[in-house]
């Protein structure tokens, strides 16, 4: 229904003279196979999308190193980049006690950066525009890293939300304002992804549908062109922000004290 309402707004527009095209209907999930509607079990551009960004991980990390070879092939080159790259940040970030969990964070990283350059071919479709996808890697990090700070210190956990370094007086006040914060972060960990990839693409959209008027096509194309060289570079930054705020959640688990 809603294909069909953007579809039927669409041609009302191109008829009335206005914009024949809508940068968001890039963003809609539809089914993979029919016109029916979405269910929680329906295959969709989304699911499909999110599996291939799964495969290149898979390709890049598995398939790339089988070889281990002394002299390594460019995939496994950037394979071990990646690798590095990721180990760095959690070991800085973490301490020893959280490099334990780099394959989590690792696969969350690749995950994400893979679905986030998939989403810059022509006709692509970018899982991680939707607040459903981010919110549920973005809880599923909450959810862990509570439960994982409860375990591993039991009420002490609770000391994150008490500074002890401030004055008596403001330490029921902070230790709100911090409880907020907490329960906050999930909202703002999933929001921050979903929309920086989401503005990129609407942006670069709405610059394609003026390559089509003759007088302004050059300014669109190099604007596209920029458009794109700046996503590439934002679909990489978003991935290490949400990665690296992910260490800092971990590291808040494993060491709560103030």
């Amino acid at each position: 229904m809603a294909t069909e309402a953007h579809g039927e707004a669409a041609a009302h527009g191109a008829e009335q003279g206005g914009l024949a095209f809508h940068p968001m209907d890039q963003f809609i999930v539809k089914p993979l196979f029919g016109d029916g509607p979405v269910h929680w079990y329906t295959i969709t551009n989304s699911t499909l999308w999110m599996a291939i960004g799964v495969l290149c991980v898979i390709l890049l990390l598995v398939v790339g190193t089988s070889k281990r070879a002394t002299i390594p092939s460019r995939s496994q080159s950037m394979a071990e980049l990646a690798y590095g790259f990721v180990y760095k940040m959690i070991e800085d970030v973490t301490g020893k006690d959280g490099v334990k969990y780099f394959p989590y964070i690792m696969t969350l990283f690749m995950f994400i950066v893979f679905s986030n350059m998939l989403g810059l071919i022509p006709m692509a479709f970018t899982p991680t525009s939707h607040i459903a996808v981010t919110a549920i890697l973005a809880m599923a990090v909450f959810l862990g890293v509570t439960i994982l700070g409860f375990v591993k210190n039991g009420t002490h956990f609770l000391g994150l939300f008490w500074v002890t370094a401030a004055p008596l007086p403001l330490r029921p006040v902070l230790a709100v304002i911090e409880l907020i914060s907490y329960f906050v972060r999930p909202v703002s960990h999933s929001i921050r992804l979903a929309g920086n990839m989401m503005a990129g693409h609407a942006v670069i959209k709405v610059f394609a549908a003026f390559a089509a008027i003759a007088a302004v096509a050059p300014v669109s194309i190099v604007a596209i062109t920029a458009m794109y060289g700046l996503e590439i570079l934002v679909a990489f930054i978003q991935a290490y922000v949400f990665t690296i705020l992910t260490c800092v959640y971990l590291k808040d688990a494993l060491h709560p004290a103030h």
